[in-house]
């Protein structure tokens, strides 16, 4: 059973850290479909999924896990990032590195405080409102730092990954769901405990 906890902790630390590279990556890529480049990027479909990993993670664990398992992502994301997408020779490509990182701590520890706080209200609560409060915090905090100053239309770009963002934060309610069947909510084993 232990080894299976185990198993999980490092699969969600895993999986965090993946979907923070590959976000990152594919931020540098505007959706150029429809006249669609000028209104989000690629990132926005795939970052949502950081905080799947972080509310399955604060339902399973608690906050405190939680916690870990954002830094542990946070620490490999970033590895990641500056191995595989950051381009040191080029200044913008630096400050999404760096903006990522600091958008990414703000709105994930936010959201594990913010779920943390809904967690005993009906299922779907805690992980809409966190995500929905997270992604505002990141996606504009992320577009400052990186794009602020640089000639980019980095408002009209935030807003257009915010909307996609809480679109497939929407949608990932739904594998929350499905999860959320299959693991133990850390509330109910501290009451057996306590018991």
């Amino acid at each position: 059973m232990i080894e299976a906890e185990n198993r999980l902790f490092f699969i969600l630390a895993f999986l965090m850290a993946l979907i923070v590279a590959l976000s990152n990556y594919l931020v540098q890529f505007p959706v150029n479909y429809f006249n669609l480049q000028d209104i989000f990027t690629y990132g926005a479909f795939t970052y949502p999924v950081a905080f799947l990993i972080t509310d399955l993670a604060n339902r399973k664990y608690g906050k405190k896990i939680a916690k870990k398992i954002v830094y542990i992502g946070f620490v490999l994301g970033v590895v990641l990032t500056l191995y595989f997408s950051t381009d040191f020779s080029n200044l913008i490509s630096k400050r999404i590195a760096f903006g990522s990182g600091v958008a990414f701590l703000t709105a994930q520890l936010l959201d594990v405080q913010i779920f943390d706080k809904l967690r005993k209200k009906v299922w779907f609560l805690a992980p809409l409102v966190s995500s929905f409060i997270g992604s505002c915090v990141d996606t504009f905090l992320f577009f400052f730092i990186s794009f602020y100053g640089t000639g980019i239309n980095w408002i009209t770009l935030s807003f257009g990954d915010l909307f996609v963002k809480i679109f497939v934060s929407l949608i990932m309610l739904i594998p929350f769901r499905i999860l959320l069947s299959r693991i133990k909510d850390v509330s109910i084993i501290e009451k057996k405990i306590n018991v």
